[in-house]
């Protein structure tokens, strides 16, 4: 059941109906609907009455004694002569009780088919045939046998019916509960956001700032003729805080807050989701001012009439056309707004995003460098930072990045630090953490064979050198033949701006950088591998989107040949000829092919740095960009190799600790991180 607002009318009064109470016209225990006392009453009677049958029942069937104890009691007179009685399957008799008791005992042999010819003949002679003959009467069995679970049954539905009555309330009907929405009232002290929580979208938190001051002051708005937009539709990529500015829109508001998804309105039986809405608006009208806020609205607001959901008799497109009635019913004095959220605004129906319904649309982009740095700052109170931590290096090397997945990164980089046993935070936790949310977990125990390793350290050496030369690129981070997630090997490059949109010189060196794994390995290895099946989906995708979507090609033009993109189909959408499709082959081949050629020859020319980079990655595993350039100017590193590491670390734990000069333990199990 949703939670309903339990505040105090202005005027002081306690509200006729509180929970635990009955409210007038409604007498009997808390909840109960009118006459239920004499219901149950009327059913505690019902079992009673089953009770006294089953026991009446029990106790005409006598107590049960053997032949032998029959002819025994009937030889001395126990037995009343005329009150024998042979049946089918027993024979029962009265015994004859003294004067202190009036009522009586009556015993039952029990009969079996065998048997039961025998001992009749034998009951006969024992009686001298003054034995009263009556066969069983198969109804009775019937009812004897299945009285008592129909009774039950009975009883059982006649509640399960009344409860279900009882719980629907008018339009459920038999449904029960399933026709009353199942929102959520939530206030400031129930989510505890505010907007200082929120950050990186100030320009949604600004719109949204709006409507709370109408709801606060309408007054202020209706004084030059304005209207409040009767509905607001925050659309964006996942994680980007629709939801979260949603809850800040509640613990800034000093109004009721009722929020349900989209998915609550659908149910298995036709017609619940209309229901659940209009009982929602009835409960948002009563309580206005208000926020409704409908989070994931395109479950039940896709287009209607698209696809294979053809048919007016769709349950979802009752709960749209419900939706749709309920904002057209609002006044401008009703205070009541409607506030919806979707990651697909383009599958949307039109009729719902019109003036009148969601009149104001906010996008909630990506956060850029700023608000991406804004963001870590506000998940960054919640932890301890060391004082090397760089929150604007990390929000530079995080673009494209989501809030959600920057408060991934914070948390994450907490749990690393707690198990490396740290007293705060520093900047390689956060690095790691960055890591690990984009490309998975490293995996530093994976023990690979020689000429694997060296593959890998070749094939990530080809893709390093080429960042570092094209400088259209983006400017190289590290490179690491750790493995993490999928990958064997990893190069990481930190661009030095946000990006809008992507320029042809950023494309065409991103392309060639993508072929300099496959290249370096086959030149080292004389062969090739499956590792660079990840590279050839991203060029044969930038190639694609290039000539399909961005118009870079000569022959192609200025043309896009990408169709709609609904998602409502299951065939592609196709609109243009056998011999357009032929010749975006034939740009798609032209394009991956002059990149490979590039790369080639620019790694041919530069293949003794390669080398230089991919025999220091075996022995260090990871390089920063700084030791990749210094390798490329054919310097040395001075750092300990991994085996240097690992050897000083035996040593150290050989070493017997002089009591009076303890050194510091490091913790246990831990190993020294390659650099």
């Amino acid at each position: 059941m949703a939670d309903q607002d339990t505040k105090t009318p202005k005027n002081g009064k306690t509200p006729d109906k509180q929970p635990g109470k009955g409210g007038p016209g409604k007498p009997g225990a808390p909840g109960q609907p009118p006459g239920s006392r004499g219901m149950m009453g009327f059913v505690v009677v019902l079992l009673m009455v089953a009770m006294l049958a089953l026991f009446l029942s029990s106790s005409q069937r006598g107590r049960e004694i053997t032949f032998q104890q029959f002819q025994s009691y009937y030889a001395d007179g126990h037995i009343d002569v005329d009150s024998v009685v042979l049946r089918e399957n027993a024979i029962l008799a009265s015994l004859v009780q003294p004067e202190v008791s009036e009522q009586a005992q009556l015993v039952r042999v029990p009969l079996t088919a065998y048997a039961r010819e025998t001992m009749s003949e034998q009951l006969f002679a024992l009686t001298n045939n003054r034995v009263k003959q009556r066969p069983q009467s198969g109804w009775m069995n019937f009812v004897w046998f299945f009285g008592p679970l129909l009774l039950v049954l009975l009883i059982l539905w006649f509640l399960i019916a009344r409860s279900m009555r009882a719980a629907g309330g008018g339009p459920g009907g038999m449904l029960g509960s399933f026709g009353k929405s199942r929102h959520r009232t939530l206030t400031k002290e129930m989510t505890g956001i505010t907007f200082k929580d929120v950050a990186g979208i100030e320009e949604a938190k600004d719109e949204v700032t709006e409507i709370i001051e109408f709801l606060k002051n309408p007054k202020k708005f209706t004084r030059l003729g304005g209207r409040i937009p009767r509905g607001v539709l925050l659309s964006g990529s996942p994680g980007c805080g629709k939801t979260l500015l949603a809850k800040a829109i509640a613990g800034e508001a000093d109004v009721p807050f009722f929020s349900i998804s989209g998915s609550d309105f659908v149910e298995m039986f036709v017609g619940v989701g209309a229901s659940r809405v209009r009982d929602l608006f009835k409960q948002a009208k009563d309580s206005s001012p208000c926020i409704i806020f409908l989070d994931e609205i395109d479950a039940v607001g896709r287009r209607r009439g698209s696809g294979f959901s053809q048919g007016g008799h769709d349950e979802r497109e009752q709960t749209l056309n419900a939706i749709l009635v309920e904002m057209d019913g609002f006044g401008s004095g009703d205070g009541v707004i409607v506030i919806a959220a979707t990651n697909r605004p383009d599958v949307l129906d039109p009729a719902l995003i019109r003036p009148g319904r969601f009149d104001r649309q906010i996008a909630v982009p990506l956060p850029d460098v700023k608000g991406r740095l804004e963001i870590l700052k506000v998940h960054a109170k919640k932890v301890k930072l060391g004082p090397n931590v760089d929150l604007e290096k990390i929000a530079r090397g995080t673009p494209m990045f989501s809030g959600a997945d920057l408060a991934a990164i914070i948390n994450e980089a907490a749990i690393g630090a707690t198990m490396g046993n740290k007293d705060f935070i520093e900047h390689e936790d956060l690095e790691e953490a960055r890591d690990k949310v984009k490309f998975g977990r490293a995996k530093k125990s994976r023990v690979r064979e020689k000429d694997e390793n060296k593959l890998v350290a070749y094939h990530e050496a080809g893709h390093a050198v080429l960042q570092a030369h094209l400088k259209d690129a983006d400017p190289l981070h590290k490179v690491t033949i750790i493995p993490r997630g999928d990958s064997g090997g990893a190069t990481f490059s930190l661009p030095e701006k946000d990006r809008m949109g992507y320029s042809l010189k950023w494309l065409l060196a991103t392309m060639r950088v993508v072929c300099g794994g496959r290249i370096a390995e086959e030149k080292a290895m004389n062969d090739v591998s499956s590792g660079a099946s990840q590279d050839i989906r991203q060029i044969t995708a930038i190639a694609r989107a290039m000539i399909l979507e961005w118009g870079m090609s000569p022959k192609l033009g200025f043309i896009s040949y990408t169709g709609s993109d609904t998602r409502e189909m299951y065939m592609p959408d196709k609109d243009y000829s056998d011999e357009t499709a032929r010749l975006i082959d034939e740009e798609v081949k032209r394009l991956t092919s002059e990149a490979y050629d590039e790369a080639k020859r620019m790694l041919e020319e530069n293949w003794n740095k390669v080398v230089a980079v991919a025999e220091a990655l075996l022995k260090h595993e990871t390089l920063t960009a700084d030791e990749v350039h210094k390798l490329m100017r054919g310097e040395e590193l001075s750092k300990p190799t991994v085996a240097d590491l690992l050897s000083a670390d035996r040593a150290r734990s050989k070493t017997p600790k002089a009591s009076s000069d303890p050194e510091p333990e490091s913790p246990g199990g831990a190993l020294p991180e390659p650099a």
